[in-house]
């Protein structure tokens, strides 16, 4: 990963690097993820976890991280003689872009606003005249 916003921009950037970028996703998260947009059914954590051949209380991990993060979803099915599970799908692209988008803007102003203030340090050290050399 760059180390500085000037090498990020001229660095090949991709979109799987925007789930690492915005949420701070581990290798293991975005395999999870990329799982769940392939497969074609909602999927159960015993299901994921054999998917990406780790263990059950890892991938149960990373699918909480994704959860917070908002880029999946999770729906409990009800068994007809009591009892339940949960199954876990991508959430809705056009919902995670609103999201980034926004995490972007606020990003944006707190920058702004951060940039201001290093303009108005030094500006006022600027303005020191210097004594001129005899």
């Amino acid at each position: 990963m760059p180390n500085s916003l000037a090498e990020m921009l001229r660095s090949d950037m991709e979109c799987e690097g925007l789930l690492e970028c915005f949420h701070g996703l581990k290798e293991l998260d975005k395999r999870c993820f990329q799982q769940l947009v392939d497969a074609e059914t909602a999927v159960t954590i015993d299901e994921l976890a054999e998917q990406v051949d780790r263990e059950r209380s890892t991938v149960y991990r990373a699918v909480q991280r994704l959860l917070d993060a908002g880029l999946i979803d999770k729906e409990q099915i009800n068994y007809d003689q009591g009892g339940y599970y949960h199954v876990y799908k991508p959430a809705d692209p056009e919902v995670i872009r609103e999201d980034m988008q926004r995490l972007l803007n606020d990003w944006y102003a707190e920058i702004g606003q951060l940039i201001q203030e290093f303009e108005d340090k030094y500006s006022d050290a600027a303005d020191v005249s210097v004594p001129a050399e005899s």
